[in-house]
């Protein structure tokens, strides 16, 4: 089943000049690049990306950390991209992420709070969605 997935590459990875590699192992495991902007976020647009989380403690931290300077945003495609890019993200917590996943290789604690874990990948088909209508709206 092909599908479309939202990856952001954010500002700690953007800051570091990741945002090739990143592409670079997204395009390795075979998925399509539908579309690709560089962009600092608005509020606006991180508090509807991120409307599940308002209210919990992290929520601000979250906000003031992604709005912090440019990301890549990208719309990918492919079957089962989803699950494919977040498999190849590797987990949430870049300290246990394994090697060889995007997180465990290029992400580290750096004690400043707001977990930089380098990129974002749609948990969802319906996720994707509701996210890349944010960042993608063009797509429709």
């Amino acid at each position: 089943m092909t599908e479309r997935s939202l990856v952001l590459v954010k500002p700690d990875a953007f800051a570091r000049g990741l945002t090739g590699e990143v592409i670079r192992r997204i395009e390795a495991k075979g998925y399509t690049l539908v579309a690709l902007k560089v962009l600092t976020p608005t509020r606006d647009m991180l508090a509807q990306h991120y409307a599940e989380h308002e209210g919990k403690p992290f929520y601000e931290g979250l906000l003031e950390f992604m709005a912090s300077g440019p990301v890549t945003a990208v719309c990918i495609e492919g079957v089962r991209c989803i699950p494919g890019f977040r498999s190849l993200a590797g987990k949430t917590d870049p300290t246990e992420a394994l090697p060889g996943t995007i997180r465990g290789d290029l992400g580290r604690d750096w004690g400043q709070g707001a977990t930089h874990n380098i990129v974002h990948g749609s948990d969802s088909p319906e996720s994707a969605a509701r996210e890349l209508g944010i960042w993608f709206p063009e797509l429709g």
